[in-house]
């Protein structure tokens, strides 16, 4: 007798995209709008997407991948670069969603080299620090880092206790940071320090070569394992005048930064979201149990209904954060709102599609697997969830609630 079940299990990763922005939300944006995600989704190959997740399971940082997304300028999550096309905050999150949707790890990167290092750079440096970082830092060819987070000061950042010491042509860093993407990776990190002569929060562009600056990744992470965080010490680091950024002299020139890449971390929650409903659709849609596909079950259309519904409130939410940046009409709570609201959706999209697909959704092949563990800490960086609801409360009542 022929045995009629099979023998192997169909391929359940999604090939292409699905058609899950069913309002159109992002259908009927201008072309040069979305002509930087078409290639961001271009960039993105089946290809790139395994070394990802081979990357991931081993804890490495592929920089080959990172050089080649600044070869086809994927890097600089839209700030903008003399000599290079301008990239609107719309279109910039549109990739940003894109490469996130393949692999959160690679979207961190857009996050730290062009939402974070460079941006700070552009809003805090000088036309000749402007003209020397930015264009090799967009090319991939010089890696950024941003050091603000220290061992004992993460949320409550504004405390940070690494200094800053006039001398003689410039200034010496001593102190500790932590959690710093590409922080041991070779290239710039941008400093804030607390300046031992007016206590204010001062940014440095300091070269990672530099004499003093020691670096570590960090081992053990369970979350966007393919992009190393470091441990940074400074130990009489010397920064010389030239390096200081003439525009950072506060911990509101540091936030000007840190509320512009929230809306950048609610556009990499909603690729994760999306990449993981796509791929529980799918699952879904091929998986036969009990002698027919989940998706003919009540409580399985239930889910997926509820999933695209949180899914569909996120798309909206991002398009109008980046078009009211755009205008420059973007306030702080405007951004923590985008990001508190994003990674709280995608959480609970990704642990639906973890929880439908079974036992395969913890596989590795699998990229919701990749994602349920990834999505824990977009939630938490530039501001866990409690930051951010009480920067929303204290713009609502005036009160502020922060100990």
């Amino acid at each position: 007798m022929t045995d009629q079940h099979p023998t192997t299990e169909p391929d359940y990763n999604v090939t292409e995209s699905l058609d899950t922005d069913v309002y159109g939300i992002f259908a009927e944006l201008p072309q040069e709008e979305r002509a930087l995600a078409e290639r961001a989704r271009a960039f993105m190959t089946p290809e790139v997407t395994e070394q990802m997740r081979e990357a991931w399971d081993k804890a490495e940082y592929p920089l080959s991948v990172v050089q080649a997304m600044g070869q086809v300028d994927l890097l600089r999550d839209g700030v903008p670069v003399e000599g290079m096309p301008e990239v609107s905050r719309v279109a910039a999150g549109l990739a940003t969603m894109e490469i996130a949707k393949a692999d959160g790890s690679l979207s961190t990167v857009v996050a730290v080299q062009g939402g974070l290092a460079m941006r700070s750079i552009q809003l805090c440096g000088s036309e000749e620090q402007k003209a020397k970082y930015l264009p090799a830092m967009a090319r991939g060819e010089l890696l950024g880092s941003f050091a603000l987070t220290e061992p004992t000061h993460g949320s409550d950042s504004v405390s940070l206790e690494t200094t800053a010491t006039r001398t003689e042509g410039g200034w010496v860093i001593n102190g500790h940071k932590k959690w710093i993407g590409n922080g041991a990776a070779g290239g710039v990190t941008v400093v804030w320090a607390r300046s031992n002569e007016d206590q204010k929060v001062r940014g440095f562009i300091v070269p990672q070569e530099s004499e003093g600056y020691s670096a570590t990744p960090i081992a053990g992470k369970m979350s966007l394992r393919a992009i190393h965080q470091a441990h940074i010490t400074f130990t009489n680091v010397f920064v010389p005048d030239e390096n200081v950024m003439p525009e950072a002299n506060s911990f509101k020139d540091t936030s000007r930064v840190l509320f512009s890449t929230r809306v950048g971390v609610a556009w990499a929650a909603l690729g994760i979201a999306l990449g993981s409903f796509e791929s529980a659709l799918q699952y879904a849609q091929q998986r036969i149990q009990f002698g027919r596909p989940l998706a003919a079950s009540q409580i399985v259309q239930e889910r997926l209904a509820r999933m695209l519904s949180e899914l569909t409130q996120v798309q909206l939410l991002v398009l109008r954060a980046a078009q009211l940046e755009e205008a420059g009409t973007l306030a702080g709570p405007h951004a923590s709102l985008a990001k508190y609201t994003a990674t709280r959706a995608a959480r609970s999209i990704v642990q639906n599609a973890r929880d439908l697909m079974g036992g395969n959704g913890i596989l590795l092949e699998h990229r919701v697997a990749r994602h349920f563990a990834d999505i824990e800490a977009l939630h938490t960086y530039e501001g866990t969830e409690t930051v951010q609801a009480l920067i929303i409360g204290r713009d609502l009542t005036g009160h502020s609630a922060f100990a």
